[in-house]
């Protein structure tokens, strides 16, 4: 897989082929803990009190300098896919963009709640949409939004893409991580992004586009796409099961 400076720079020369493929096959998609209020427009948000509850209710354990840095890295990975949506949206009114750029907002939050239990200073501070303290995570949010600008069709693959890329670094993530309580996060951010794959891929085939994928492998892909929707119960830093439809 290549690193995220490497993708920045396919994304800048406008080129997608050629990236090496993830191996790793997906977490069974009917297994979870329940930190999801969940429907089937793309809204996979965390319900971030009762995830708070879940979450102190684990033990503070030492943490290490890849989970500290996967900590930070993710937090503005996760506002990345909410400024690119909430901009996209705004240009282009495709529902899919807004129903999804709340959950990614709860994302983010979600990922604050460790950084501030592991006193861990935050990147995003006072940065407005679109401004971010990694440079690569800056260049890759323009090339995305010049991306997504051309189009609705071009929008919707930019949607797909951040979704493929969240799934593979948070594979990477998850793979690093000790701490129970960055692994319970981590779990339930890959289902919803599981699931925002799956409504991206709804819309690509309203809209009649084409996708292959970029950063899994196709058969991850078409095993995400193909399986049910995941929920979960209120176990877990509560999947409220109401089916509401937030709106930003």
């Amino acid at each position: 897989m290549k690193t995220l400076t490497s993708i920045s720079m396919t994304i800048i020369i406008g080129s997608f082929i050629g990236l090496i493929a993830c191996n790793r096959q997906p977490t069974d998609p009917g297994k979870g803990n329940g930190l999801l209020e969940n429907t089937n427009n793309g809204n996979s948000s965390m319900n971030l009190a009762q995830c708070s509850t879940s979450v102190k209710a684990l033990p503070i354990e030492s943490i290490s300098a890849d989970e500290r840095n996967g900590l930070i890295f993710m937090r503005e990975e996760e506002k990345l896919a909410h400024d690119v949506y909430i901009t996209l949206y705004k240009k282009w009114g495709t529902q899919v963009f807004n129903n999804i750029s709340y959950s990614e907002q709860t994302h983010t939050n979600a990922v604050l709640m460790l950084l501030q239990r592991y006193n861990i200073p935050d990147p995003v501070g006072t940065n407005g949409a679109g401004i971010f303290t990694n440079a690569i995570l800056q260049t890759v949010y323009n090339d995305l939004v010049a991306k997504g600008n051309v189009s609705v069709a071009e929008a919707i693959k930019v949607g797909l893409l951040i979704e493929e890329l969240d799934i593979s670094d948070l594979h990477k993530e998850i793979a690093k991580a000790d701490n129970q309580d960055i692994k319970l996060v981590y779990d339930n951010l890959m289902r919803a992004s599981r699931n925002h794959l799956r409504a991206f891929t709804q819309s690509a085939t309203t809209q009649g586009v084409t996708y292959t994928s970029q950063f899994i492998t196709q058969q991850e892909y078409t095993t995400i796409v193909t399986s049910a929707w995941e929920k979960g119960t209120n176990a877990q830093c509560g999947n409220d099961q109401q089916g509401r439809h937030k709106r930003r």
